[in-house]
């Protein structure tokens, strides 16, 4: 099981509920209570989608994958995720969920597994959300060898960017998810915020958990998709819903802020995608993701 989750139980005959140990139960973290999952057997794992965590009364993609990301570390005999592909299906809404989890394969250094989250129609059947095949390893153990051009992006220093406080009124329904997020975005990619989109597809900032929880390999699952969707700076404000998203985590990230840089090179067809990297304080890149979007309508 993942070393930052520990199995408590609430009473006699009751499931074992798997939550943060450490440093991140110390701080009473909402991300961490919120992505919490109860082992009701194994492989299959009951939670509750918060309320807090929805934009235009969707429940967040990031936030989503993070939960069934805390599942699948009980499940597989590796702590960390390497890579995690999820299809969203249909949208998630606050309230019950049931994850159900399928070991595909254990190796000595990997093992992959899949996973859907479900809730529940007013009949009682379950509908699926979101299916997810993923492959996780041990972070710690990776080679220190790095060969690479990327190159951290160029933000602006945390103080000369703006948050959503320094804007105009949020879309209507957007702002539960904010209020746990500490972002700060390049004024460079806020033209959409002034009614004056640049047309080039980027999204950039420094990105944090608002309570000062410190990142982890979990918590990068929802920070590739926490940051405005890059459709506002080509002009086309509304929800943009996933379809699909890959991401790589690459390595464990240093305490600090992170900074997030997003682009997107091609709408066509009413579909984007958008290519992320995460970089940690330490000047070094922890994960990637690319994900197929539906553009808003203009």
């Amino acid at each position: 099981m993942d070393s930052s989750n520990s199995v408590r139980s609430h009473g006699p005959g009751s499931a074992p509920a798997l939550v943060p140990d450490g440093p991140a139960l110390a701080t009473g973290s909402e991300f961490d209570r919120d992505t919490a999952v109860t082992r009701r057997e194994p492989g299959v794992y009951d939670a509750e989608l918060s309320a807090g965590w929805t934009i235009i009364q969707a429940v967040n993609g990031g936030y989503l994958l993070a939960l069934i990301g805390r599942a699948l570390a009980d499940a597989l005999p590796h702590p960390d995720p390497f890579t995690v592909s999820a299809h969203y299906l249909t949208p998630s809404v606050p309230g019950p969920a049931v994850v159900r989890t399928e070991t595909v394969r254990t190796g000595r250094t990997l093992s992959t597994g899949q996973a859907s989250l479900l809730q529940y129609a007013e009949d009682g059947t379950e509908v699926e959300r979101i299916r997810v095949l993923a492959t996780y390893g041990d972070l710690d153990t990776l080679s220190d060898d790095i060969r690479t051009s990327a190159k951290p992006p160029a933000i602006p220093p945390r103080e000369h960017c703006l948050g959503p406080a320094d804007g105009p009124a949020p879309i209507a329904g957007s702002t539960a998810i904010m209020d746990r997020l500490d972002i700060r975005l390049d004024p460079t990619t806020l033209g959409w915020a002034v009614g004056a989109p640049s047309g080039k597809g980027e999204m950039r900032g420094w990105f944090g958990l608002a309570d000062g929880r410190e990142p982890d390999p979990l918590s990068l699952l929802l920070t590739v998709d926490a940051l405005p969707p890059t459709s506002f700076e080509l002009g086309l404000p509304g929800w943009t819903p996933t379809v699909e998203l890959t991401t790589h985590v690459r390595c464990r990230p240093a305490p600090g802020p992170l900074r997030v840089a997003i682009t997107t090179r091609n709408l066509a067809g009413g579909f984007l995608e958008e290519d992320a990297e995460i970089w940690d304080s330490a000047d070094r890149l922890v994960a990637q993701s690319r994900q197929l979007a539906r553009a808003p309508r203009a």
